[in-house]
């Protein structure tokens, strides 16, 4: 690599030569890297409330403050709303079973037969397609303006307040205003560009998350096979028949299964098929581990192998025929899907204190009934002890409360889904979807009545909230 003198020495030869002007000159000559010429972003001041990031708890709090009164745009990176649901195929609602936008979005989906093999409110397994289309329509007649292939990548404050996010896209680098910002990015991206402190996986030292003892990464792939009715014995969340199998009966046949096709133990020891319609079905059959997922070439790494993994495995169980005769991949998942990542300090911590006590508060904005969910944190104690354990916690049903979906670094600034408030434990608790709707819904309602009234988040009571949810009949 040449030394920056002899790099300023040919910088210096080509401006004679009047290869380079001097802003470009400049522009290249910084000892520490490459300095970006300062220019003029073009601004946008519409919104009342902004969402970055378009998942389950994102176009629920777009959604919801739209039908407040609120001006909103939705900016998304990927191609569709829905997030993890829809480009991630997740597969199925987990802790589904709550009022409001939850409820709404179990009877829409039904109405279109979308909601698939199952009559639990709680879990079921859904059409990503049908899904897709019924946000977009949602998001559409809320009045919500959202737009995709658009990430947040920067955030500036007034004093302490947010006030701009600069978005890259095709259209280039762009500037927005809002009194009030809510991120739903999963990672908490926007929080960690506005300046708020966060924590990562299980460390207590912010300094530590470069070694990220953290969950690990899945990537889900929608399946074609034969008959699925044939793969009753390693389906989930079907209607049960009497003496079926349970659900993790059902896990360690695929794993046998697995190791059978391809003489090795599945990257995630609990692989888990869901049966769709018809001759569709979802597949969770690894894991990533170690990945920081706001790293873009650790991600990219983990999809690459996680893609390679699940043909592999999919490949193997075809060769073994029988039921499984004809299985193969309509589609991996375009994003990977990502369990833990930045959780950003808002003024309340939700703590295990709280699931083992089964708290309760007066601002609880989601009543959690989901269990600890610790999924292996490294490939070995996946092989010896199975994909999940609670780290000896046993949890009770208790309330997130509003305070935790507050940033206590920068006002104007929310929070909704895995990347809110809480310690380790509690996260693998709360993190699931019908959280993450309750949490999008209340970011929502909150967000709005503070731009409309032009407060902070932090100076509006959630008795204001359920009042207002009660008025656009998203709790009655």
């Amino acid at each position: 690599m040449p030394s920056p003198v002899s790099r300023r020495h040919f910088l210096t030869a080509a401006l004679a030569g009047g290869a380079a002007s001097p802003a470009q000159l400049i522009a290249a000559e910084v000892a520490s890297g490459f300095h970006e010429p300062a220019r003029d972003i073009p601004f946008a001041e519409d919104a009342d409330v902004i969402v970055c990031g378009a998942g389950p708890a994102g176009v629920t709090a777009a959604i919801t403050a739209a039908r407040a009164g609120a001006k909103v745009r939705l900016f998304e990176w990927r191609g569709c709303l829905g997030g993890i649901w829809t480009a991630g195929l997740l597969g199925y609602f987990l802790d589904f079973d709550k009022p409001g936008f939850a409820k709404e979005l179990r009877e829409k989906l039904d109405a279109r037969d979308a909601r698939a093999n199952s009559k639990s409110a709680s879990r079921f397994c859904y059409d990503p397609e049908a899904l897709k289309l019924l946000l977009e329509e949602l998001c559409v007649e809320a009045g919500v303006k959202f737009q995709f292939h658009t990430k947040v990548c920067a955030a500036f404050k007034e004093g302490n307040q947010l006030t701009t996010i600069v978005t890259e896209s095709k259209a280039g680098r762009q500037a927005w205003k809002a009194p009030v910002f809510i991120d739903t990015t999963g990672d908490g991206d926007l929080g960690a560009l506005a300046g708020c402190g966060f924590k990562v996986g299980d460390a207590e030292d912010i300094n530590a998350v470069d070694a990220c003892p953290c969950q690990p990464l899945s990537l889900n792939a929608l399946l074609v096979v034969k008959d699925a009715e044939a793969l009753r014995e390693f389906i989930r969340f079907g209607t049960p028949k009497p003496g079926e199998n349970t659900d993790g009966e059902k896990k360690k046949r695929i794993r046998d299964e697995i190791v059978k096709a391809t003489g090795q133990i599945p990257s995630y020891a609990s692989s888990t098929l869901w049966h769709v319609r018809g001759n569709l079905c979802f597949a969770m059959f690894n894991h990533e581990y170690g990945v920081k997922p706001w790293d873009a070439a650790e991600i990219t790494a983990a999809t690459v192998r996680a893609r390679a993994d699940m043909h592999r495995m999919i490949n193997g169980l075809r060769s073994l025929g029988g039921a499984w005769e004809g299985i193969q991949i309509v589609a991996t998942a375009e994003q990977i899907g990502v369990r833990d990542g930045r959780r950003i300090a808002g003024r309340y911590t939700v703590k295990t204190d709280d699931l083992v006590k089964g708290a309760r508060y007066e601002d609880g904005v989601a009543l959690v009934t989901f269990g600890v969910d610790v999924h292996a944190t490294t490939a070995e104690h996946n092989k010896a002890k199975g994909a999940i354990h609670t780290k000896g916690v046993k949890a009770k049903n208790y309330d997130i409360p509003l305070r935790a979906l507050i940033a206590k670094d920068v006002d104007g600034l929310m929070m909704a889904g895995r990347c809110i408030s809480g310690d380790f434990i509690a996260h693998s608790s709360y993190r699931v979807t019908g959280n993450a709707v309750a949490m999008g819904e209340a970011a929502g309602v909150t967000a709005a009545l503070a731009a409309l009234s032009k407060r902070m988040p932090h100076e509006v009571a959630w008795t204001e909230g359920l009042e207002k949810l009660k008025a656009i009949g998203q709790r009655v």
